[in-house]
């Protein structure tokens, strides 16, 4: 029957292969799919070439653009003295959806680490000391993921622009807002501690 069907377990293992996409999950996008009338699944494959197709790397931040340029890098309302160092470019949007910061934004595309064979040369360091040269950035804002690889990457970044005298701070990670502060582990009270700010 349905788990015979050699088209839909094609289907169920391409959803698969997204990340944090379980067998289940990737079942029910499946059977979503099938249900479509050939017009929409016709426009939903189409989005999916269309992104692929389309969007490429912005060539001054690496961050997702349509044209040559994203359009943060093509504002000239941005604050272009300070950048913002992320490893993705959802952290990008999520940055932009707090409405708190205008400078401009550097996204490295993953993080330093051994264990995956990722090394400073696997990653968009060396785009960000192209980007530094002029002397235009007066501070670099690492806001990597808070993970061994995030703060080995903020670290390795940290040591390289520091002759440069680029100030270099790290985002303050810590409690999360309506959260108990038994529940913290070590490592969070530990940031919220290193990064309180006067009241």
């Amino acid at each position: 029957m349905a788990h015979n069907l050699a088209a839909l377990q094609n289907l169920i293992d391409q959803f698969e292969r997204i990340q944090g996409i379980g067998h289940k999950t990737a079942q029910r996008m499946a059977f979503y799919v099938l249900g479509l009338t050939e017009n929409e699944a016709r426009d939903f494959a189409g989005a999916i070439i269309q992104a692929h197709t389309k969007i490429k790397q912005c060539k001054i931040c690496c961050d997702l653009a349509e044209d040559e340029l994203c359009p943060i890098c093509k504002s000239t309302a941005r604050n272009k003295s300070i950048i913002c160092v992320v490893e993705d470019p959802r952290d990008v949007a999520a940055i932009e959806r707090t409405h708190e910061y205008n400078g401009l934004y550097h996204v490295l595309h993953g993080a330093i680490s051994p264990m995956d064979n990722i090394g400073p040369d696997q990653i968009k360091i060396k785009e960000l000391i192209a980007r530094l040269a002029d002397g235009a950035v007066e501070e670099v804002i690492m806001a990597t993921n808070p993970t061994v690889e995030g703060e080995a990457t903020a670290m390795y970044i940290s040591r390289l622009l520091k002759p440069m005298g680029i100030v270099v701070s790290r985002l303050a990670y810590g409690v999360p807002v309506g959260a108990d502060l038994e529940y913290a582990d070590e490592v969070t009270l530990t940031r919220a501690i290193e990064g309180r700010s006067i009241i």
